[in-house]
């Protein structure tokens, strides 16, 4: 019931009377006004007014299991969720969901986590109130070598979302940061469950920096949030509902030909490295170029100083920019 009043507060531009709400949950006005109270406490302000009922004046930055259900609004990316107020991982709840049985789409989000990863091992600082710490469950039906590609399309997924509601001009980083005014605003970690020939499940894990203030001196010429680029803080919910819409139709894409074919072009206009000097970092030796853009198998296309073409594999090289981070 509590979701459902939220929505419909969300909904109406008007006031919703609590009689009409008695009647359409079959409660008492005095089971209504608790929820009310509830939302209220959790941040929400709510103008109550004799004879006419109640009206949602401001929702500020809430996250809890009924704001992101009532936000959400998608056929399976993220209907299924469970929201946590800290876990050590959201990668690794999806991961024990899976293997108990969770669905396709199965959504885990956190306001803090105590043990985030990012690639090649590393801590990703998740603490309260600031960022989006979530993981999505897919099943795909795809041979275990093409799950590395699953990262392309939640990166764009995450560009579009913060485009879409803040304004700020994000960009990609091949092959899954993204970044806003050359510095990077998200990290994607993508892992897999697999038996020979098949996929079990792909958990791909995403946190965004949203209203981190100041960031410790080894990283700041690198990170950012929503907040310092915008100079607001930013509300969480609504970019998380904005990822998985967009992830939901870029994943069907992908889907559609096992591949990047059908958004190869879309995800190089968003590529912050294209047409520009990369120094790539591979475990043998180190080579700069041009990058170029992405095939349809998410490999990156590099034109070395000399001239010669090579394709990158994500997970076997970092790539950074000749002169800074991009």
């Amino acid at each position: 019931m509590k979701t459902e009043i939220l929505r419909m507060l969300k909904e109406t531009e008007g006031y919703i009377s609590g009689q009409f709400l008695c009647e359409k949950f079959g409660v008492s006005r005095t089971a209504v006004w608790k929820v009310i109270r509830q939302l209220e406490s959790e941040g929400y302000e709510i103008e109550a007014v004799r004879n006419r009922g109640y009206r949602l004046r401001m929702a500020g930055d809430v996250m809890t299991q009924e704001e992101l259900a009532s936000t959400i609004n998608t056929r399976w990316a993220g209907r299924s969720l469970l929201y946590m107020d800290e876990v050590d991982s959201t990668n690794n709840l999806i991961k024990q969901l899976a293997e108990q049985g969770a669905g396709h789409g199965t959504l885990a989000v956190a306001d803090a986590q105590t043990g985030g990863k990012g690639r090649r091992g590393r801590v990703w600082q998740s603490p309260h109130g600031v960022g989006i710490w979530m993981s999505l469950l897919t099943r795909p039906e795809l041979l275990p070598e093409k799950a590395s590609m699953m990262t392309l399309p939640a990166a764009m997924a995450v560009a579009d979302a913060i485009r879409e509601t803040t304004g700020l001009d994000s960009m990609i980083k091949w092959p899954n940061d993204i970044v806003v005014g050359g510095k990077k605003v998200c990290g994607i970690l993508t892992e897999m469950s697999a038996e020979v020939g098949a996929i079990n499940y792909v958990v791909t894990g995403i946190g965004i920096n949203v209203n981190t203030e100041a960031f410790p001196d080894d990283i700041k010429d690198i990170a950012t949030s929503l907040l310092i680029e915008t100079g607001k803080r930013v509300r969480r919910s609504p970019i998380i509902a904005a990822t998985m819409a967009a992830y939901e139709r870029y994943y069907d894409l992908f889907m559609e030909h096992g591949d990047m074919t059908a958004l190869m072009d879309d995800y190089n206009a968003r590529l912050a490295n294209r047409d520009r000097g990369v120094r790539v970092l591979a475990p043998e030796h180190e080579y700069t170029g041009t990058a170029l853009g992405i095939d349809e198998n998410g490999l990156l296309i590099v034109r070395t100083e000399d001239g010669e073409i090579r394709k990158v594999l994500s997970g076997e090289v970092s790539v950074r920019g000749i002169y800074g981070y991009v």
